[in-house]
């Protein structure tokens, strides 16, 4: 499986996306100039987010609601309300971070990486494996459990550094988390494709089918400028443990959802992508709802360690390794 692997791995390194990614993290690291500007980086996480909601919309319209869509659904779930303890373990033995750092870096890896679910699939398409459509709805499902998960490990086990109730703020999160922009587009579209079905998606099929993975390459441009901003500024912060939790816990967190992608009896590539999903962690939903709930928390450890360690990790190793361990088990 070993050999299967690496050639998944430097099949997916020698792919656009990932070379946009890389170039991105290259020019970024070298102090370059190249930026993408702000409105055109947020324009194009609106097209990714509304191109995946809207297309799995159809594929769910096409699908049928059934048993295995709401177990799916309810497996991720559990999983990001429960991967986010696992998490706090081991940064805890790993780190010397905080209770309120690594509750915060924690609340992260229980959340999901849109993008890294969308390469995940740009993946299975290069192979020809096919994976429910419905996994979309399961993304949109596990963005924002793991954030109640973070918020309760910081109410067990520290107080706020000013004595505040927390609770006072409960209003202010939970706007933050339903009504995070990405979250309302993401099921939004979700929803108009499930009621407009294969006739809305036959209406604007030349813009959300064929310029996806160009749009996709652009975005990780994007991306990986950022990513090697934050490894650029925050490198004195990244102590050995964290590195080394950033490229473990996705491992850890894709065996939990290969679990329950086998209980379950999720196709090859669907357990990919589930695996996938528990394995990457957020860079929009959570930081968000973080500024909100734990300003206290450093965004620079949360943020380098989502977007610099385990962003780059799932994109060139995580996946081909996912893949290979679901069609091995798969048979």
């Amino acid at each position: 499986m070993a050999e299967t692997i690496l050639a998944l791995a430097a099949q997916n390194l020698l792919s656009p996306i990932i070379l946009f990614f890389a170039l991105g993290l290259l020019a970024a690291l070298v102090r370059s100039d190249l930026s993408v500007p702000e409105a055109a980086a947020k324009a194009l996480s609106i097209y990714l987010l509304f191109a995946i909601g809207f297309k799995g919309g159809v594929s769910v319209s096409e699908h049928g609601v059934d048993a295995n869509l709401l177990l799916t659904m309810l497996a991720g779930l559990v999983l990001s309300f429960a991967i986010p303890f696992a998490a706090f373990g081991l940064l805890r033995v790993m780190t010397a971070l905080s209770v309120t750092d690594a509750a915060a870096v924690a609340g992260h890896y229980g959340s999901i990486s849109i993008v890294t679910f969308v390469a995940a699939t740009s993946v299975l398409q290069s192979q020809g494996i096919a994976s429910e459509g419905y996994m979309v709805a399961v993304a949109a499902v596990m963005e924002a459990p793991a954030i109640l998960s973070a918020l309760w490990l910081v109410a067990r086990f520290a107080k706020p550094a000013d004595g505040s109730d927390r609770a006072q703020d409960t209003k202010g999160l939970w706007r933050e988390i339903l009504l995070n922009g990405s979250i309302v587009l993401l099921v939004g579209s979700f929803v108009i494709g499930f009621m407009t079905g294969p006739k809305g998606l036959t209406e604007i099929e030349s813009f959300i089918v064929a310029p996806f993975k160009g749009v996709l390459c652009l975005f990780l441009l994007d991306m990986g400028l950022v990513a090697g901003r934050g490894l650029r500024a925050s490198a004195h912060q990244l102590r050995p443990g964290l590195i080394a939790f950033g490229m473990l816990m996705p491992v850890i967190g894709s065996l939990a959802g290969l679990t329950a992608a086998t209980l379950i009896g999720l196709s090859a590539g669907g357990t990919v992508l589930l695996m996938t999903l528990s394995a990457s962690a957020s860079y929009i939903a959570v930081p968000a709802a973080m500024r909100v709930a734990l300003p206290e928390a450093n965004p620079s450890i949360y943020l380098t360690m989502s977007l610099g360690i385990t962003f780059p990790f799932n994109l060139t190793i995580g996946i081909p390794l996912y893949l290979s361990i679901a069609q091995a088990i798969g048979g």
